[in-house]
């Protein structure tokens, strides 16, 4: 029957376990296409005979057509969703692939993955500054949707200065009156409460 072969192609690839990458199919691909230029062939004759008065014809030369068409997008098909899945095999294993998913490759393919992992490796060193930027680390977001952050924070209280110089103040005399004590307590409470009121507020949320 008509485009039974590349129906064939496109359902194998389908059964492949896990989106696997099966054996690139060769032969099917080359009986496809022997198959529709046969078809083309025979519609080339008849649509010279249709020309001429024979009107039966137009539906068998539409059913070929058809099935051109139809051949057409399966092999388009069957070629794009197996560069999908080799392009998810250089997120998954890296740069280098197993020897028997390389086995499963055409030559073609081969080349298109090179080309790929090469443009990949520029893209990753123009980003991130001199060391560049690993895209293909930690690319699986974390199950939880609330991560625990450790956060520590140092205020240099001590090396705080006011100027003009004439104006300097160490901190063991701003402790000698008591309406300098107060103004202290209430700028540090101000620096510590801008500083941990982000972790006390998602510490509220997770509650």
């Amino acid at each position: 029957m008509a485009g039974e072969r590349a129906v064939g192609l496109v359902r194998e690839l389908h059964r492949a376990a896990g989106g696997g990458l099966p054996p690139f199919r060769a032969e099917g691909l080359r009986q496809v296409l022997e198959e529709m230029r046969a078809l083309y062939e025979r519609n080339q004759a008849d649509v010279s005979e249709a020309k001429s008065g024979r009107t039966d014809l137009i539906f068998l030369i539409r059913f070929r057509h058809c099935c051109l068409l139809r051949n057409q997008r399966c092999l388009l098909a069957y070629l794009y969703d197996r560069l999908l899945r080799i392009r998810a095999l250089r997120w998954e294993y890296g740069s280098v692939l197993p020897n028997t998913i390389q086995f499963h490759m055409s030559a073609e393919e081969v080349e298109w993955f090179n080309r790929y992992k090469k443009s990949l490796a520029t893209y990753m060193r123009s980003v991130g500054g001199e060391e560049g930027l690993d895209l293909t680390q930690d690319i699986k977001p974390p199950k939880s949707l609330y991560i625990e952050v450790s956060a520590r924070l140092l205020v240099s209280v001590c090396s705080q200065r006011i100027s003009p110089p004439s104006q300097v103040r160490s901190l063991s005399k701003a402790f000698e009156s008591t309406e300098a004590s107060t103004s202290f307590y209430i700028l540090l409470f101000m620096l510590c409460l801008t500083a941990f009121y982000p972790l006390f507020y998602q510490g509220l949320k997770v509650c």
